[in-house]
């Protein structure tokens, strides 16, 4: 067992070096830099007046005129040494604190969407398998579908609109207006969580249909197996022998979904924040993008694309303790 961990762990390190080098990469490769973006918006506000050799001194300052595996070097040094993202030139300060501003928050709803996801699509996923071509199988199949077709910023909009048609408030931000800046306290949470579900909702709803159709397939296969017959022939209790065997058995693909369930609900709650005005990672690293805060936005996407990895070992853990042959392998 630790040796799969270990090799597991090892692959993991492996990855997210690799998704470093091709986030700083890809963060480069738009024509141009902060400098001159900066730059150009000066000219256009009036100051043509600029002397020659200005852009090439602030890129120097900057650090912005040195090859781009020097800067990645220093970056990543940076990042494993001294714990630093590197220097915001919107923000003007360390990248590394607009970040743990914006993550907890980021983190916060991913998790609880994802507990969502599961909570939602175990027991219906169970119940439409043992429930095969009932009104009810048929009628989840259907919102299923309607799940996986309708986009998030879509179901962010419908809802929006239906919160504030008939409960007279628009559904936007995590807080009410007389919140935002309240300490925290009782009456401060509970407005958290009035306004938590709706991102909520949206985020998981994709998820949660998707696997919804993955458990119903795998479950569905287990049952059509000889060993069920079996124990349903030696007198098993139909509860006991569903429950003991075959969804067992059919967690092994639900289990492994969790490495693609994270991108997709980090890739949700970026738009969705949007749409929402949710103080999350989502419009600060659009923003970073727009306006070539480089480090900023590097900060956040490896940020991100590391939890979705570690998502992925964790999966693998889990995988282990349900199918002990996957230890051999």
């Amino acid at each position: 067992m630790w040796q799969y961990f270990l090799r597991r762990f090892i692959y993991m390190l492996f990855t997210v070096w690799i998704i470093s080098v091709i986030t700083f990469a890809v963060i480069q490769l738009p024509p141009g830099d902060y400098v001159t973006t900066m730059v150009s918006q000066m000219i256009q506000s009036g100051m043509d007046d600029l002397p020659p050799d200005f852009e090439a001194q602030i890129r120097a300052q900057y650090g912005l005129d040195q090859p781009m595996y020097v800067q990645y070097g220093k970056w990543l040094r940076n990042i494993v040494v001294e714990g630093k993202f590197g220097y915001s030139y919107i923000y003007r300060r360390d990248a590394k604190d607009i970040i743990l501003e914006r993550l907890p928050v980021s983190f916060a709803i991913s998790a609880f969407s994802v507990l969502f996801v599961w909570i939602v699509a175990l027991p219906i996923g169970i119940y439409s398998a043992v429930k095969q071509y009932s009104k009810a199988d048929y009628f989840v199949t259907f919102v299923g579908f309607i799940g996986l077709a309708i986009p998030n910023f879509l179901f962010a909009l419908i809802l929006m609109f239906i919160s504030y048609r008939y409960m007279d408030r628009a559904m936007i931000g995590l807080f009410s207006q007389e919140y935002e800046t309240a300490p925290w306290s009782l009456a401060k949470f509970i407005d958290l969580v009035k306004h938590l579900w709706i991102p909520v909702i949206i985020i998981g709803t994709a998820g949660t249909a998707g696997l919804i159709r993955t458990m119903r397939a795998n479950l569905l296969d287990e049952l059509n197996k000889p060993y069920v017959d079996t124990a349903r022939s030696k007198g098993l209790p139909e509860r006991v022998l569903l429950w003991k065997y075959p969804v067992r058995h059919a967690l092994n693909p639900f289990v492994s979904t969790i490495g693609w369930i994270l991108p997709s609900l980090i890739a949700g709650e970026l738009i969705v924040s949007i749409v929402l005005n949710l103080p999350t990672t989502g419009p600060v690293v659009y923003n970073a993008l727009l306006d070539q805060d480089m480090y900023v936005a590097a900060g956040i996407i490896l940020i991100l694309s590391t939890l979705t990895v570690l998502g992925t070992f964790i999966s693998d853990l889990l995988l282990a303790l349900l199918d002990p042959r996957l230890r051999l392998q």
